[in-house]
């Protein structure tokens, strides 16, 4: 069985700048493994700091209101990792699940660790490259001109354990109701 992670699509995150497109993306994915009756588990990101845009009693930990009426399976974590002292591989073994689709925010961060973390405990996962997006770019990390996503993408497809593809690559090879 399939599962879509969409890791941290939080309103902290998404209203930090245009993220339209990863969005649209992410609820066409959304959409379709729910009518194919895969499961879609949310990860949302919570910080102890009551200063903090990720403190729980905070509007900008919530999810997103363009996908809060999809998460009906909620992970909260603390750390980059979606599976570090959280119940999300419980929750997975519990549904039959054997291959992870990553979504999300930040693709550096978040995305990746919980792709990489996925695979050391033996899923099959997809990265939905341009299904991610994040809040930096090549100043961030004093790179100008670097694409993350990109970057990111070509780090985990060299890996060769990881699969990556862009949305278009995911509707041609997996989407239930190609468009």
């Amino acid at each position: 069985m399939r599962a879509l992670l969409v890791i941290d699509a939080q309103k902290t995150i998404v209203d930090f700048k245009d993220f339209h497109q990863e969005i649209g993306m992410i609820e066409t994915m959304i959409t379709d493994f729910k009518e194919n009756g895969d499961q879609v588990i949310f990860i949302r990101n919570l910080d102890d700091d009551e200063k903090s845009s990720f403190h729980k009693n905070s509007a900008g930990s919530e999810i997103h209101d363009s996908l809060k009426k999809y998460a009906e399976i909620v992970v909260e974590k603390k750390t980059p990792s979606s599976f570090y002292q959280t119940e999300l591989d419980e929750k997975l073994k519990q549904f039959g699940v054997d291959h992870i689709f990553i979504t999300g925010f930040n693709t550096e961060f978040c995305c990746q660790f919980t792709a990489i973390a996925a695979y050391d405990r033996g899923y099959k996962v997809t990265f939905i490259e341009d299904a991610t997006g994040t809040v930096n770019d090549g100043t961030t990390y004093e790179m100008e001109g670097l694409d993350i996503r990109d970057f990111v993408g070509t780090v985990l497809h060299w890996s060769s354990v990881i699969e990556v593809l862009d949305y278009e690559e995911y509707v041609e090879e997996y989407r239930t109701n190609k468009v």
